[in-house]
């Protein structure tokens, strides 16, 4: 009992870490830190995670390699595509709607257009 209880909780931080990386990824910051720390969790209790850890990170590196060898016009376009993910989502979620109601700035086109986060 004791030992599902214990890969039971396991599985639910692991996955909820990962989740919180996935979500972060596109983001400046540790987003690919976070997912493998949560599979890394996974991993002290189940098979799949540790062959998924071990993938992941072999790819990982292998992208870090190959953005390396890229001229300067990839590597601007890679950057500007994630800061394009960043804004639009900001913009999804009312980030910046919320500055336009705190600034009082009156600018509609801040807004969300997801009514949910209005």
């Amino acid at each position: 009992m004791r030992r599902r209880i214990k890969k039971t909780f396991v599985g639910i931080i692991g996955g909820l870490v990962v989740i919180v990386g996935i979500i972060l990824i596109p983001y400046p910051g540790p987003g690919w830190l976070v997912v493998f720390t949560g599979l890394g969790i996974l991993s002290t209790e189940y098979d799949f995670a540790r062959r998924w850890l071990t993938y992941g990170r072999a790819k990982y590196d292998a992208w870090n390699v190959w953005t390396g060898k890229q001229s300067f016009i990839v590597k601007a376009l890679i950057w500007l595509s994630t800061a394009a993910v960043v804004v639009a989502t900001i913009w999804l979620v009312n980030g910046y709607g919320i500055l336009n109601h705190l600034l009082g700035l009156g600018w509609n086109w801040l807004n969300s257009p997801l009514l949910i986060f209005r």
